[in-house]
Order: C-alpha cells, then structure tokens, then sequence
C-alpha cells in the first residue's frame, strides 16, 4: 500500500522551515528563555482596548469570522484614504505573500529578492518553482538599483523589497522607493512589505498610489500594533491586483476574535504612540549595550537593533550560542555581511536588563573559543 505522490516540487523541496521558533528551541534546551529577543514581537502588547474588545468578542467564537473582512476593510479603507475594493486582509504578511507568489510564480518564472532578506517570501518562490536572483545589500541596506537591474536582466515578474528591511533596520526614505517604482520593468510588481512602517521615522513611507498596478504594500498588526500571536495583515494595492486574492486566498484565514483585535487596534492612536516611545527607548538602550562592550548598534527603523560583532560569521555565530545557553533568544542574519552581526528585539527594561548581564560573558565565551580555534 503506498500513499499519494508529492508533486515534483515538493518532493524536491528540504523538509525545513523559514525559523526555528522560540518554542522549539526551548524544547531543545529543556527549558524556557529568560529573554525572548528573537521575534521582533512587541513585549508592550497590544491596546487594553485590544483586550477588552477580545474579551467581548470571545464567545462568538464558535462563528467563522466573516470572509470578506468587511467591516476591518472598511475601517483600513478610511484609515489610508483608499477604497475598500483596494484592501485584502490575510493571516499575517505571511499568508499574503503565499498568494501574491501563488498567483504568480510557476517553474521558470523569475523573481528577485535581496540577499539576506525575509527568507519566508524565498520559501513560497521555492514551493511553486520560482527561479530566485539574490542581490547583496549595499551598506546594510537593500540596493533598490541592484534589484532593478537583476529584474531587467532576468524578466523577473515580483521584486520583492522590505522597507524598513528585516534583518538589518534599515529603511530608506520614501523618494528612493518613488524612484524606484517609477523604474520599475513592464510586467513586473514590486511587493513593498512595510511590516515596521508604523516605527518608522516621519517620511519613510511613499504616498499610497492605487492606480498603480505594478505595486502592493504589505501591513501588519504584528508588530507595533502587538498583535503577532493573531496572525492578522493586510495588503493594499491597484483594485484589479488586490481582486486576483479572491482566486486563491484562504476566505476563512482570518478568525472572529483576530479581526474584532484589530479593529480595535486601529482605533486606538494612543497606544501606538506609546509604544513608538518605548521602542525608541528600548533602541536607545539595546545600543548604549552594545556600545558598552565595544560593539557597534546598526541605526534601526524598526523595533530590534542589529548589532555589528566586529569579528566576522563565526564569531557572531559563536556570540548567538553563549547568548543562547545563557537563556537569552536573539537571532542573527544569515547572509553575508550581515552575518557579521546578532539582531536584538526590543525588550521590557527586565530583558534588557538580563541581555546587559549575558553579554559581557558571552563576548567572553565567544573570544576564547576563536583564539582556541
């Protein structure tokens, strides 16, 4: 008796996933993490009015929530000055780039991605049989002109670009990415994942341009909004574009209580503000860390600091695991030359205290073994 075959993409595909989670990890270990740096979670949580409104909506929870998210399009429709028919809420970015990649990318098409960037978008390109073009970021930042050079080379049909990037906090401000997709090739839709725009300095972000069909901006509740155990996302583009979601999307990816949170979330101007405040401060702090132990925090736009080891891959890799052993999840980028360096999420002043303690000794650890080795 034999089961049913793979496809010949998923049979050639590793079994592997984009992360290790925390979770698993601390599986591994046989214990928890003192620290959960490693995510890029918000630790300040989401609004209270987020919990109340969670709590209220509980015991309608034997309901699927409502499949066209009507009611959070709408408010997202008001809240960006688009029409409803320009919006598309998913589980995560996540679920969002499964189907824009989906609707796509087959064996043979070309996409084009930085070197280095969120490997998550690489693994739905590789789960439908893109080809993928890497190009190295340039100054710890991705190289809009490199991408659009290998999408013109390549005919490649997505370029996919973070901004603020992951894993480096790097952001550009909005004229390169208005130039950017003034370059753009004919065919080609750049998928613009602003997953930390809302940490972002002032001017960041372009103006939001629905007529054009050649983008799609990507949102989040997970980040500054706190929200990333509800898996909620949204993306806003051309009517035409965002309409393709509606031939593939999962119509019940979405559950009752994640679009009640966000509704409320995005009411509640106050509370992003005072999270804004302490990322900024729990920045400041990840970089007077590091500067302390004479290492060198990366400008960051987003809500981790990534942090220049100084020493090279193995070295920070080294870095990784005593930081690790010593209960403190972090993560680091996995492509060179960011691999130089460990990527910090920002924390309450507790794990900031407990990443403060753990470094010195874990420099320490790190050290020894290069020179032993």
């Amino acid at each position: 008796m034999s089961g049913a075959k793979l496809t010949k993409i998923a049979e050639a595909l590793p079994s592997t996933v984009p992360f290790v989670g925390p979770e698993a990890a601390e599986r591994q270990r046989g214990t928890a993490f003192t620290a959960r740096l490693g995510a890029n979670e918000s630790v300040y949580g989401p609004s209270p009015k987020v919990l109340r409104a969670i709590e209220a909506a509980a015991p309608d929870v034997w309901m699927y929530g409502d499949p066209e998210s009507h009611d959070l399009r709408r408010a997202l429709a008001l809240h960006h000055g688009v029409e409803m028919s320009e919006i598309v809420c998913g589980a995560g970015i996540d679920g969002l780039l499964n189907s824009i990649v989906r609707l796509h990318v087959e064996p043979g098409v070309s996409v084009v991605t930085s070197d280095g960037a969120y490997p998550t978008f690489n693994y739905h390109v590789a789960g439908y049989g893109g080809t993928l073009t890497k190009v190295p970021f340039r100054d710890d930042h991705e190289d809009p002109e490199a991408l659009l050079r290998a999408a013109t080379e390549t005919g490649a049909r997505l370029i996919y670009l973070s901004n603020p990037d992951n894993p480096m906090g790097s952001h550009h401000p909005a004229q390169v990415i208005d130039d950017m997709i003034a370059d753009l090739p004919d065919g080609c839709l750049l998928v613009l994942d602003e997953a930390y725009i809302e940490l972002a300095p002032d001017g960041t972000a372009p103006l939001i341009d629905t007529s054009n069909p050649q983008v799609i901006r990507m949102r989040t509740f997970s980040k500054a909004y706190g929200m990333a155990g509800m898996r909620i996302g949204y993306a806003i583009g051309e009517a035409g574009v965002i309409r393709s979601f509606e031939k593939v999307r999962n119509h019940f990816g979405i559950g009752r209580l994640s679009q009640q949170a966000a509704l409320a979330a995005l009411a509640d101007t106050e509370w992003l503000e005072i999270v804004r405040a302490e990322v900024a401060r729990a920045r400041d702090r990840i970089a007077g860390i590091a500067r302390e132990n004479g290492l060198t925090p990366l400008p960051s736009a987003t809500n981790f600091v990534t942090i220049d080891c100084g020493r090279g891959a193995e070295f920070a890799k080294t870095v990784l695991d005593a930081l690790v052993a010593r209960g403190i999840f972090i993560r680091m980028p996995f492509a060179e030359p960011g691999n130089r360096c460990i990527r910090v999420s920002c924390g309450t002043d507790q794990d900031l205290d407990r990443f403060a303690a753990a470094l010195p000794p874990a420099l320490a650890e790190a050290g020894s073994a290069m020179n032993d080795g």
